[in-house]
């Protein structure tokens, strides 16, 4: 790699550093996420029965949650606590409405 700096964030200037494992295990779960709808794609193609499809849909909201479960708790652990340290306990209501979202 030829440039190997680190990139600015254009997301309004927050972003969270993941160790290569973390990145590893988050990225592999939409992997298989990934995998998985595009199966309900093929299902869906060759005109599968509607129950088996639904049920391949109810996985992946399952393998969704599983993921968003992960990515909370790290969130929770590492810049809730953090910022809370440091005195930013808007990251609360930053997490409340993340929270609110994710319950919808």
């Amino acid at each position: 790699m030829e440039n190997e700096e680190k990139q600015e964030c254009r997301c309004g200037g927050k972003h969270t550093e993941r160790s290569d494992e973390e990145k590893k295990k988050l990225i592999n779960r939409l992997n298989r996420i990934e995998g998985q709808i595009r199966g309900i794609r093929a299902m869906v193609e060759r005109d599968a029965y509607c129950p088996d499809i639904l049920t391949q849909s109810a996985a992946v909201n399952a393998a969704v949650n599983a993921f968003n479960k992960d990515l909370i708790a790290g969130h929770i652990h590492h810049c809730v606590v953090r910022d809370v340290r440091e005195g930013n306990e808007e990251v609360i209501d930053e997490l409340v409405a993340t929270l609110q979202k994710l319950m919808k």
